[in-house]
């Protein structure tokens, strides 16, 4: 009898429970994701809307009568597209792209266009996506958009080779925006342990990746954050979507459920259960998070740009707002990027910076990033995240130190020795017990008793 009567009161208390779940959810923005990330500078910003603008190009069937133009036009050379392919020419291996010769900024860009709700073959690109089905270097990686990596990298690769002969001073930059934020970002993979396929430096690749869906296991995600950008506006709901995306489709009418649902397993699923689970998928590379909107205030409020290369707390959250879906729109992210962009450049205007203190800013820029890396890296490690260090050293800019060497995570910050210390010290370790007779063989040194 006593235990009936406490059934009301246990009724209560969950209904109470569920009740607070969901106001503190509701009152959840994407903001707090990114709130003790630094802000992003001019400098390392400013190819994101200018690579936008040349994803968006892709939809144009001709870039002399552009139809879909931002405002302000794509600011390109019509005469300077090196090729385009259609989904005619890519078998629906792929969705369209284009390779364009940026010669204004000596970039060699290979730009990858997004989802078409009305094509099949990129659903069949985007759902083929069983975990633990691909495997790459260690990790695991979304199998259609590798296939899909694959397909344009055979088909490209020596057209990108005779580009960079062509061209050695140049970046190769490969963009992509949702479906095609992925393949680049796969693609970039590919093409680092292809390097000698194309001819080219480890930094002179640079990966942006706008509204990427999940691609890559947390381990690569954090091992190419020296090369890989994602982008990411606000409440955007794909980078934040762990579910398999089969399920968000069949779902897609339902699709204020399916986030509820989703937010309750996110929130539920313990931190150190998804972390040491090596098969969930990512967003690639180092994070730059475009805030707009803040909690209990309406429209929009000039952009913040902020970035970091995070390995737990790394978008894990779905955001309900009636904005996750529009957030996605490749539009919306050229306008507030470059909107953000602006609003650096007339700071650094204020400030009068002077051209000489720009480049010494540029140079502890890169030093900053590289630190950063290392600490993601070395935090990875903490968490005993698998494979989870750097294959070469750092890649987005310009080297700081001659043969720096970020590999071998497991060591302490203050034991990264740069290689060519550590040839000095083998060669005097050999010297020390060797010598070299008249036939040029090595001996032993004979030691005085």
């Amino acid at each position: 009898m006593s235990f009936i009567c406490g059934l009301p009161i246990l009724e209560c208390v969950y209904c109470l429970g569920c009740a607070r779940w969901v106001w503190k959810k509701c009152l959840y923005t994407a903001g707090y994701e990114s709130e003790n990330w630094g802000l992003a500078t001019a400098e390392e910003f400013e190819p994101v809307p200018r690579i936008c603008r040349i994803i968006l190009s892709v939809y144009e069937e001709d870039l002399r009568n552009p139809q879909w133009a931002p405002p302000g036009g794509y600011g390109m050379n019509p005469d300077w597209v090196v090729l385009r392919k259609d989904y005619e020419d890519n078998q629906g291996c792929v969705t369209p792209y284009m390779i364009y010769l940026d010669h204004d900024h000596a970039e060699i860009i290979l730009a990858v266009r997004g989802l078409n709700l009305a094509k099949e073959s990129d659903y069949a690109v985007l759902l083929d996506n069983k975990l633990g089905q691909a495997e790459f270097h260690g990790g695991y990686v979304h199998n259609g958009l590798l296939k899909a990596a694959g397909w344009v990298f055979d088909a490209e690769y020596e057209v990108l080779r005779d580009l960079i002969a062509k061209n050695p001073t140049y970046m190769l930059i490969f963009g992509g925006h949702s479906l095609g934020a992925g393949v680049v970002a796969l693609l970039t993979l590919l093409a680092l342990d292809n390097r000698d396929k194309l001819g080219i430096q480890r930094n002179k690749i640079r990966c942006f990746a706008l509204a990427p869906t999940r691609c890559m296991s947390l381990n690569l995600a954090v091992r190419y954050a020296d090369v890989i950008n994602s982008v990411v506006l606000q409440d955007d709901f794909l980078p934040r979507t762990t579910t398999a995306l089969e399920v968000v489709f069949k779902l897609l009418l339902c699709l204020p459920c399916l986030l509820c649902i989703m937010c309750l397993k996110d929130t539920c699923t313990l931190e150190e259960k998804r972390l040491k689970d090596p098969r969930r998928l990512y967003a690639p590379g180092r994070l730059y998070h475009i805030v707009e909107r803040k909690p209990l205030r309406i429209g929009r409020f000039p952009p913040v740009v902020r970035t970091a290369v995070p390995v737990d707390g790394r978008f894990e959250h779905i955001v309900l707002s009636c904005n996750a879906t529009s957030d996605h729109a490749i539009i919306w992210i050229e306008r507030e990027a470059q909107w953000a962009l602006n609003l650096m450049l007339e700071k650094d205007q204020q400030m009068e910076i002077p051209a000489e203190q720009k480049m010494v800013r540029q140079e502890s820029l890169a030093r900053e990033h590289s630190q950063e890396y290392h600490a993601a890296l070395q935090r990875a490690v903490a968490l005993d995240i698998p494979q989870a260090y750097s294959p070469s050293s750092y890649g987005t800019f310009q080297e700081i130190h001659d043969g720096e060497d970020s590999g071998g995570l497991r060591r302490s910050k203050g034991s990264f020795l740069s290689s060519k210390k550590r040839t000095e010290s083998w060669n005097e370790f050999v010297g020390r017990l060797f010598d070299v007779d008249d036939s040029g063989h090595m001996v032993f040194k004979k030691t005085n008793v």
